[in-house]
């Protein structure tokens, strides 16, 4: 049913993304798709990385990392943003079609009064992205 599903993933909060990540390795089991965790970042240096060639090495690693924790085939994927904190939703919509994924699997807040305003990443993935959005509440 899947073959190609997309995590992203924000390095510097991984504790906060266990729920999605272990549901997107059990999918990834169950359906023998692979597994692209995706990380954006800025070209300026950050906490996660001096550059993007240093953050997308973090982001292999942790990709590796997964792969044989859970026996599934992953990849990585970075996206350079001039702003990621707010081209955070186009740069995944972007990566959706990049990856070719089929499934997206992301970690999401409880819903609030905010999102009644601003919509949540998860939110907006799943209204506009051309393949299925599986938000994980956290």
């Amino acid at each position: 049913m899947f073959s190609r599903i997309m995590v992203p993933v924000d390095l510097a909060h991984l504790s906060d993304l266990e729920r999605a990540l272990t549901c997107a390795a059990d999918l990834a089991k169950h359906y023998g798709a692979k597994v692209t965790y995706v990380g954006v970042t800025a070209a300026t240096p950050g906490a996660m990385g001096h550059n993007p060639k240093e953050y997308e090495a973090k982001l292999s690693e942790f990709a590796q990392e997964q792969a044989k924790s859970h026996g599934i085939e992953t990849h990585e994927y970075t996206v350079v943003s001039h702003d990621p904190t707010t081209d955070l939703d186009d740069a995944l919509l972007r990566s959706v079609k990049e990856t070719g994924a089929d499934l997206v699997v992301m970690q999401s807040h409880m819903p609030n009064v905010m999102d009644y305003i601003w919509p949540s990443n998860g939110g907006k993935l799943a209204e506009h992205a051309k393949c299925s959005v599986m938000v994980v509440r956290g």
